[in-house]
């Protein structure tokens, strides 16, 4: 997304006429800080969500098997003849763009005798696959193209041995797959209007400056409820982002607009004020700050000169992991640039890793005591009780 032609190229941000329709929309319902008014609510959930196997099952295979997940974002794989492994998901994936620049999802095991392809999880720049195993031969698209010896096989088609895909699909800058390959290729969950919102803010061109795995003793959906409500900011992160430290949100509710089973939060800064947006020269993300849960385990957050990608990938009932990502618009060409980012990238991992996580692993040691027997939320934590809404409508059209 480019400024006008009347306006020079901003460094860092964009201005709010570069955003969707929709994003502008909400950005004009946002209240002055001072009238924004939460709502009284009380929704309760049994921790049997958050601690029970059996409900953790159910969730793997009518959901993490079943529905498109996010696997990475589009920057992890910039250019064509790229390919990534991938275990976030306890399952062995490849990830590879091909010399068209098609993206594509395999299981990461040879079609010989089922040996991983790549054992870590570094991006290549390579033009064929091989295994380390008997040096079976595959291209990027997944073909098996050479097999060593391939005379002493007795009326063996090369067509007939590809590596296992899985339905896979890029939108918005997300690479998205579907995990059991004899899954039908349902992809109605993604929508449209998330896509064109990540397009309108440069998400798919964008670069990633930095990735860190995080492996967390917590449930998925307790890694996921902080990025749901801004209730815990000012307390949680009070001398972070809160009022003690950078002083960056107020303690206010997001606008929160559903688009299917995605949640979009849009909130003002601590610095905003409606009139900021009649200045056409503003960086609407130092002003503005957008949050996007996508169903069923993806957080995308905008600062004002990075994006956060989050994919929290459930291990069991007790125990997930989480991909960060820091994407920049394009990679640091300065020492400026590269300071800027370096300090962002230790921020966040500290505010996330040390705060976020922290406390999702510390509610679910408190869960697991069996100190309460349900959770409840309240009207600043209003968009949880309807994420939980959209599981729980997945999983019984899947019972049905």
């Amino acid at each position: 997304m480019t400024d006008s032609p009347d306006q020079p190229r901003r460094r860092y941000g964009i201005p709010l006429s570069a955003l969707s329709e929709s994003q502008i929309d909400a950005i004009r319902r946002i209240p002055r800080h001072d009238q924004a008014k939460p709502p009284r609510l009380l929704e309760r959930r049994s921790v049997d969500i958050f601690l029970s196997g059996d409900y953790w099952q159910m969730e793997k295979a009518q959901i993490f098997r079943a529905k498109p997940v996010v696997v990475a974002p589009s920057a992890r794989l910039p250019d064509p003849g790229m390919v990534v492994a991938h275990d976030g998901y306890g399952i062995p994936l490849l990830i590879s763009r091909d010399k068209k620049g098609q993206v594509h999802l395999f299981l990461n095991a040879c079609t010989h005798k089922g040996a991983a392809l790549i054992e870590d999880c570094v991006v290549k720049k390579w033009s064929t696959i091989s295994c380390p195993y008997h040096a079976w031969t595959f291209g990027l698209d997944g073909r098996l193209i050479g097999v060593p010896r391939e005379e002493t096989y007795a009326d063996f088609d090369k067509g007939t041995r590809p590596l296992t895909h899985l339905p896979c699909r890029e939108s918005g800058g997300l690479i998205w797959g579907i995990l059991d390959p004899r899954a039908e290729a349902d992809w109605s969950i993604l929508d449209d209007q998330i896509a064109s919102d990540f397009e309108h803010l440069g998400l798919p061109d964008w670069h990633v400056y930095g990735h860190r795995r995080f492996d967390l003793d917590a449930n998925w959906k307790l890694v996921m409820e902080p990025f749901l409500e801004g209730y815990h900011v000012q307390r949680l992160h009070v001398n972070s982002i809160g009022p003690q430290g950078m002083d960056m949100f107020a303690d206010v509710v997001s606008v929160a607009d559903r688009f299917g089973l995605h949640t979009r939060q849009t909130s003002g800064r601590g610095n905003y004020a409606p009139e900021v947006l009649d200045d056409p020269a503003i960086n609407v993300r130092s002003y503005i700050t957008h949050a996007y849960n996508l169903f069923p385990n993806t957080v995308v957050i905008t600062s004002p000169y990075y994006t956060s990608v989050m994919v929290i990938m459930p291990v069991d009932e007790g125990r997930s992991r989480v991909d960060y990502y820091m994407l920049t618009e394009s990679a640091p060409d300065n020492p400026k640039a590269e300071e800027l980012y370096a300090r962002s990238f230790a921020i966040i991992q500290d505010v996330f890793g040390n705060e976020d996580f922290k406390a999702s692993e510390l509610c679910h040691r408190g869960l697991a005591s069996g100190a309460v027997p349900d959770v409840i939320y309240c009207g600043m934590e209003a968009p949880i009780p309807q994420f939980y809404e959209g599981i729980e409508s997945v999983m019984a059209k899947a019972a049905e």
